[in-house]
């Protein structure tokens, strides 16, 4: 069996990119059983990662919409 993948993403698209495909593979239903295991714990820290990373955004965009422009702390 392959080794999940637990290094953080490069980028919310790099992110993004291995949810799809993962989702794509589980809902095949070809995966084993175990796979299914990992592949759901993979998924959910890819998701928090990519909610992470919206959040950010999102607070820079309140930041720019209120008048003030202050560095980004996001990567």
């Amino acid at each position: 069996m392959a080794k999940p993948k637990t290094a953080e993403p490069a980028s919310y698209e790099a992110a993004l990119e291995e949810l799809e495909q993962l989702v794509a593979r589980i809902e095949s239903g070809q995966m084993p059983l175990e796979q299914l295991l990992t592949g759901y714990q993979r998924g959910a820290v890819l998701l928090a990662f990519c909610r992470e990373r919206l959040q950010a955004v999102q607070e820079q965009i309140k930041v720019l919409d209120a008048g003030t422009v202050q560095a980004w702390a996001g990567e």
